[in-house]
């Protein structure tokens, strides 16, 4: 057996599906090098995730694509839910132009084109790369601070092995990175089995453009245009059933005909047909010292709701800088801790929403469908659901080292802070850059302004009568600390002590 080749790095993203590719690429923005590694020569080419709601853009902006990601996705009105005789039971429109984050509430798209997108992106980065057919055979942490990770040339059977300071799981529901540090999935309990099938007409389909849920106790179904001629469609399997039996336009044709009309089959490209197992699972342990899980390696969603790819660019987004943070020495390392802390709870959050929505779905018989034509029109009503449903609102993350505690009902931290346009044409992200900022509606003193642009932190003064100004004035606040992922880290009355509580940075007290 010929001996591992060495290197070093400092970290080490295993996994190069959309949520690896987004970890790698902000910690490339946050200047650390980075190796990602996955066991495929390239982009996975079937389809899988077809959706993702206006923070995930706002993420896709942060990396540099929200113009071409524009070109390639396409707005969707929102969600109808349908009896088991296609009759509307509720509807919940999506701003289809803009929300407080700066893009469409609902985008629809192939995965495979937006990951082909998040590689050539990426690869304009000169501190990362990725190596394909690479299959990952060992993760030890032997040493303290340090991880070996050792992996195979699946073409040319060659061994290598590399040291790294943090590895990021991003490998999936069957991650080998999640196994490597003893992690189980807790098993929450619910497991489906649907026929997936994606079709391409060039005729028009004349249906409400939004997703299209039918809840039926017998047939589950889900109905959504992709794009100008790319239509999918999920149906729950019958016990009995296999993909196998709707292999063909033929066979498949039943199941779609409500949809299609009088389309001749030979109008209908059947592109693909396969089998998915719905799950809904969450990691036990997100992290082993200096190993973190990421995506689906962590989370398990089932697909009610639209976030389950978003879930891991969420993750990204709340890990990649605080382990530049660390790399770079302007964070402690304990305050990795807080990444599980903030994810964790709002990931089985989001789990719980999407199994509300299965169970309006599928569940019950008769009783089920008296029960759905009462429950239905009042979901709007359900807290946490409604926000969801209605205007993209995900829940806010749970209080931490990093997210301020506070008994405010109407509390900022641990919220996103809006990204409006500014006055010179700009979002507020782009104004921001990747670091803290304070937004206030109180310019600090000069030799305050001062020390906070020593410590890389921007400061945004909120134009009167403006959008940010109302929101803070919401938030019973004047200024707001924001993350570089954009979280609110704490809100209040006095900058001074806002920002004095911000890592690595320490003001003195101001002289009177």
């Amino acid at each position: 057996m010929p001996n591992p080749v060495t290197e070093s790095v400092p970290v080490v993203v295993v996994g190069a599906g959309p949520t690896g590719i987004t970890a790698a690429t902000l910690l490339a923005d946050h200047g650390v090098p980075t190796l990602v590694l996955d066991r495929w020569e390239s982009v996975y080419p079937q389809p899988r995730a077809v959706h993702l709601d206006d923070e995930i853009h706002r993420i896709l902006a942060r990396l540099g694509v929200a113009e071409e990601f524009a070109g390639i996705s396409r707005p969707a009105l929102g969600l109808r839910l349908l009896d088991q005789n296609h009759r509307t039971l509720a509807q919940f429109d999506r701003d289809p132009a803009r929300s407080r984050h700066g893009f469409p509430q609902a985008n629809m798209f192939d995965q495979p084109v937006l990951e082909e997108l998040l590689r050539a992106n990426m690869a304009k980065r000169p501190n990362v790369r990725l190596r394909g057919n690479s299959e990952v055979t060992g993760i030890t942490q032997n040493e303290p601070g340090r991880v070996r990770v050792t992996y195979a040339d699946r073409a040319t059977g060659t061994e290598h092995a590399v040291e790294t300071c943090y590895v990021l799981g991003c490998d999936g529901a069957n991650s080998i990175v999640r196994a490597a540090i003893g992690s189980a999935m807790e098993d929450l309990r619910f497991e489906q089995h649907w026929l997936v099938a994606d079709v391409v007409t060039e005729a028009e389909l004349d249906q409400w453009d939004g997703v299209h849920q039918v809840c039926d106790p017998v047939r589950a179904a889900t109905y959504m245009r992709i794009g100008p001629d790319r239509y999918r469609w999920e149906f729950r399997l019958l016990p009995s059933e296999t993909a196998a039996d709707f292999s063909s336009m033929v066979t498949l044709r039943p199941l779609i005909a409500p949809w299609v009309g009088d389309l001749a089959n030979d109008e209908l490209e059947l592109v693909r047909v396969t089998e998915y197992t719905f799950r809904a699972q969450i990691a036990d342990s997100w992290r082993d010292r200096n190993v973190l899980l990421l995506g689906d390696a962590a989370h398990l969603t089932p697909p009610f709701i639209g976030q389950g790819m978003g879930a891991g660019l969420r993750d990204a987004m709340n890990v990649a800088w605080k382990v530049a943070g660390v790399i770079n020495g302007d964070l402690p390392e304990e305050l990795l801790d807080t990444y599980e802390q903030e994810r964790k709870p709002h990931a089985r959050s989001m789990i719980g929403l999407a199994l509300a929505m299965g169970w309006a779905m599928t569940s019950g018989g008769r009783v089920g469908n008296m029960v759905r034509r009462t429950v239905a029109p009042r979901l709007r009503l359900i807290p946490g659901l409604r926000d969801k449903l209605t205007d993209g609102v995900t829940p806010r993350l749970h209080a931490s080292a990093l997210v301020a505690k506070s008994r405010r009902p109407h509390r900022l931290a641990g919220t996103l802070c809006p990204n409006p346009a500014l006055a010179d044409g700009q979002r507020l992200d782009a104004l921001l850059g990747n670091g803290f900022a304070l937004v206030t509606t109180t310019r600090p003193l000069a030799f305050q302004c001062a020390m906070l642009e020593e410590h890389g932190i921007v400061v945004h003064v909120a134009r009167p009568g403006g959008g940010l100004e109302r929101w803070l004035r919401d938030g019973h606040a004047i200024a707001a600390v924001i993350r570089p992922d954009r979280t609110v880290m704490s809100s209040g009355r006095d900058v001074w002590n806002l920002c004095a509580a911000i890592p690595g940075f320490m003001p003195s007290t101001p002289h009177a």
